[in-house]
C-alpha cells in the first residue's frame, strides 16, 4: 500500500469520525411538542383581551362614593360581572342598598328564549323587586322608579343595531330624565366595535329591534351610545338624562375582544357574536339561523334549499334557547359557518351581505322568502335592516357593489356624527 493511498484512508477515517456525532443526534428519537402548552398559550392569547380590559364595572372606587346611602335601582343581567360575582351581589357587600333590579330580554338572571315576554317578580338569591323591561313594558314607570335616588345600567351589548339592549338604554334614560334620577352607565367593550357598516336605519322603520337613526353595526361601547342618545335629542321630548359614564380601561375599538359571558341565550360562542350584525337579517326571512341547535347563528338553511346543499340540521325545541323555532324538526340545508374566519370582518371592515344575495337567489319560491308571517319569525326585514330598500335591492338582483354604494352617504355622516361621543380614541 502507497503513502498516497494511506493518506487517503486516514484522511476519510477522520471525516467519519467528525460526523459521527451529526449521526447519532439524529437518529434519536424526536420528542413531540407539548401540545397542551401549545393550546394553553393559544388559549391566553385568546383571553388576553379580557384580561388587559378593566370594565367600569370592575372600578368601583369611581362610583361607590355615588351611591353610598342612596337608594339604588340596577339594570343588569346575567353579564353584569364584577371579578365574577354579580354586580348587585359584589356593591350589596360592599354596602350599597340596591331596592329595585330591572331586567331586559332574557330576564334578570338572562333564562328567557328570544322575544318570551319576562314576568316582574322577586330575585329569589337576593330578595330584590325585579321590574320586568320586556314584559307589559319596555319603559319604566314613574311607579317603577318611584323611591329611587339613583339608577345603574351595567348590561353587556353586542354592537349590532337590532340587538334589544340598546333601546332597553333609550327607555331607561327616558324614564330617568323625566322622574329627575341620575344614571350611570358601566360601561363594557363592544365585541364588534371594530367596525361600521349597514344601512341607517330610517325613521319610519324604527321600533324597538332598532329605534335610532345608526346603521347595523356602530361601532360604539355603551357608554358612548348612551352619550349620542343623549346628545342627539333621541329621547322623547328631548328631554336630557342627567348620565354619567363610568369608562374602562384599556380599552381600543380596534382589539378583539371575547366576552367572558354569553351575553343572551343564542349567542352562546364568540363564533354566534361575531357572525350576529351578519346572520340577524335573515329572522325577517324564510331562512333559518339555526334557532333550535345548539349552534345558533352559526348556520343558515331552509327545508326547500334540500338538493341544492349538502350541509344540513334539524331545529328543535330548546327550552330557554327556542321552545318554537323556524322549520322545527325539519332538516334545513344550507351553509354551515361554524368554521368561518369571523376574522374577515376586521380586515374588510364589511359585514357579509353574500350570504343573503346568495340564499335568496337560491330558494325557489321568491314571494315567500321575505314573507317573516308565513315562516313565522318573529321581526319584519325592512325593521332589521331599518329601511326598505334592501330588500327591493335584492330581489331586483342588485350586486353588493351596488347595494353598498347606496349606504355610502348615510355612513359618511353617521361617522362624523359619532367623534363626538367616543370615549376611546
Amino acid at each position: 500500500m502507497t503513502n498516497t493511498v494511506r493518506m487517503k484512508r486516514y484522511l476519510l477515517q477522520l471525516v467519519a469520525l467528525s460526523l459521527l456525532p451529526i449521526f447519532l443526534s439524529c437518529t434519536k428519537k424526536v420528542k413531540k411538542p407539548n401540545t397542551s402548552v401549545i393550546i394553553n398559550k393559544q388559549m391566553e392569547s385568546k383571553e388576553s383581551s379580557v384580561t388587559s380590559v378593566t370594565t367600569g364595572a370592575a372600578q368601583t372606587a369611581l362610583y361607590l362614593p355615588l351611591l353610598k346611602g342612596k337608594r339604588v335601582g340596577m339594570v343588569v343581567n346575567q353579564t353584569s360581572l364584577i371579578a365574577g360575582s354579580h354586580s348587585i351581589d359584589k356593591l350589596k357587600a360592599l354596602g350599597i342598598t340596591i331596592v329595585k333590579a330591572f331586567g331586559p330580554e332574557h330576564g334578570f338572571r338572562g333564562q328567557a328564549s328570544a322575544g318570551a315576554k319576562v314576568q316582574s317578580g322577586t330575585d329569589p338569591q337576593t330578595g330584590i323587586s325585579v321590574v320586568s323591561l320586556y314584559g307589559s313594558h319596555y319603559k319604566p314607570t314613574k311607579e317603577d322608579v318611584s323611591g329611587l335616588d339613583i339608577m345603574v345600567f351595567d348590561i353587556q351589548d353586542v354592537g349590532a343595531r337590532f340587538y334589544t339592549y340598546i333601546s332597553t338604554l333609550h327607555y331607561v334614560m327616558e324614564a330617568c330624565a323625566e322622574n329627575g334620577i341620575p344614571l350611570i352607565v358601566l360601561d363594557r367593550p363592544n365585541p364588534n366595535g371594530f367596525y361600521i357598516d349597514g344601512p341607517i336605519l330610517e325613521t319610519k322603520y324604527a321600533s324597538f329591534i332598532g329605534m335610532h337613526p345608526v346603521p347595523i353595526v356602530h361601532g360604539m361601547t355603551i357608554g358612548e351610545y348612551a352619550k349620542m342618545i343623549n346628545g342627539e335629542g333621541w329621547l322623547k321630548n328631548k328631554v336630557r338624562c342627567n348620565l354619567k359614564v363610568i369608562q374602562m380601561k384599556g380599552y381600543k375599538h380596534s382589539m378583539p375582544y371575547t366576552l367572558p359571558v354569553k351575553p343572551s341565550p343564542n349567542l352562546n360562542t364568540q363564533q354566534s357574536i361575531l357572525l350576529y350584525p351578519s346572520l340577524c337579517l335573515f329572522e325577517g326571512t324564510i331562512i333559518s339561523q339555526g334557532r333550535g341547535t345548539y349552534f345558533p347563528f352559526q348556520v343558515l338553511g331552509a327545508p326547500e334549499l334540500v338538493g341544492k346543499y349538502t350541509f344540513s340540521f334539524k331545529p328543535v325545541s330548546i327550552p330557554g334557547m327556542s321552545e318554537s323555532p323556524l322549520h322545527q324538526n325539519q332538516s334545513c340545508y344550507g351553509l354551515d359557518l361554524r368554521n368561518f374566519d369571523t376574522g374577515i370582518f376586521q380586515k374588510t371592515g364589511k359585514l357579509n351581505l353574500q350570504w343573503l344575495i346568495e340564499l335568496y337567489k337560491a330558494y325557489p319560491d321568491k314571494e315567500k322568502f321575505f314573507d317573516f308571517k308565513q315562516s313565522k319569525q318573529m321581526n319584519n326585514f325592512d325593521k332589521l335592516a331599518g329601511t326598505q330598500a334592501l330588500r327591493n335591492q335584492i330581489i331586483a338582483g342588485k350586486t353588493e357593489s351596488e347595494i353598498r354604494k347606496s349606504w355610502e352617504p348615510g355612513l359618511i355622516q353617521f361617522k362624523e356624527k359619532r367623534k363626538k361621543y367616543l370615549l376611546y380614541q
